[in-house]
């Protein structure tokens, strides 16, 4: 997980608690969190590093909208994190 960058790790996050999320489902989610405008050009290279490092599926729901999975590796590196933040966090 120290590889990503918040942002990315955010976005993993997303993706995990959601069923098959499009990139506009994505792009809601996160834009609540930040209270802040996302814009294309942040968030669909950040999601293509996610799927180009094995954290993340890209399927294709129809001809324009393609929809994010988490795979068993992005779910490792979750729980890897999350024991890593309980030493720190009381929860």
């Amino acid at each position: 997980m120290h590889e990503l960058t918040g942002f990315q790790r955010d976005l993993l996050y997303v993706i995990a608690a959601a069923d098959q999320p499009s990139g506009q489902d994505v792009k809601s989610e996160i834009e609540g969190y930040y209270s802040a405008d996302i814009n294309h050009g942040r968030l669909y290279p950040n999601l293509d590093t996610l799927v180009n490092r094995g954290l993340v599926e890209k399927g294709q729901l129809d001809r324009r909208t393609n929809y994010y999975d988490i795979t068993g590796e992005g779910e490792q590196l979750i729980r890897e994190r999350r024991e890593w933040e309980s030493q720190y966090v009381d929860t």
